[in-house]
């Protein structure tokens, strides 16, 4: 079991983390997940990938989570990006475009923004996305790549309409 949650912790936690933005939720989910998965291992099948299983386990934790204290999901993350650039002017400047494309991705429908999360946060190969969501790998592909051109308009667009 200990073999088991050192290959897949960091998946489960970027996974559910990619959900809720919160570290401290993102953690305790990640741990219920590895006790139901051990509590009904007998019932792992083979049929899909053993994160993949995990990941199913943490999405429904989530939901029951979400059920429990009301459906709100944060607009951002609770931990700041680090910034490559030392400038304070361009971390402002970052942090605004970065707000914006997480407000514009809340805008997205729900299962292509979590596509995106998947994709970019838990680096998951759109296969186990679309096992994940129980979907095929190109309705993966295929959600991801529409969903970056709409935040990628949608910033372009938000860039026509600044001042200068």
């Amino acid at each position: 079991m200990e073999q088991l949650y050192r290959e897949n912790a960091k998946i489960v936690y970027h996974y559910i983390m990619s959900l809720c933005h919160d570290p401290v939720l993102a953690e305790d989910l990640t741990q219920e997940t590895f006790l139901r998965a051990f509590q009904s291992l007998e019932r792992f099948n083979g049929s899909c990938k053993l994160s993949t299983w995990l990941c199913q386990i943490a999405k429904h934790l989530y939901y029951q989570h979400l059920a429990k204290n009301g459906r709100e999901i944060p607009m951002q993350p609770h931990e700041d990006l680090p910034s490559n650039r030392p400038l304070p002017e361009n971390t402002v400047l970052n942090r605004l475009e970065l707000l914006h494309v997480l407000k514009e991705m809340q805008k997205l429908p729900s299962q292509m923004r979590e596509v995106i999360y998947l994709r970019t946060t838990a680096d998951l190969s759109f296969r186990e996305i679309g096992e994940i969501l129980g979907q095929s790998e190109n309705w993966a592909r295929v959600n991801f790549y529409r969903g970056k051109k709409l935040l990628a308009d949608a910033t372009q667009t938000a860039k026509k309409e600044e001042p200068i």
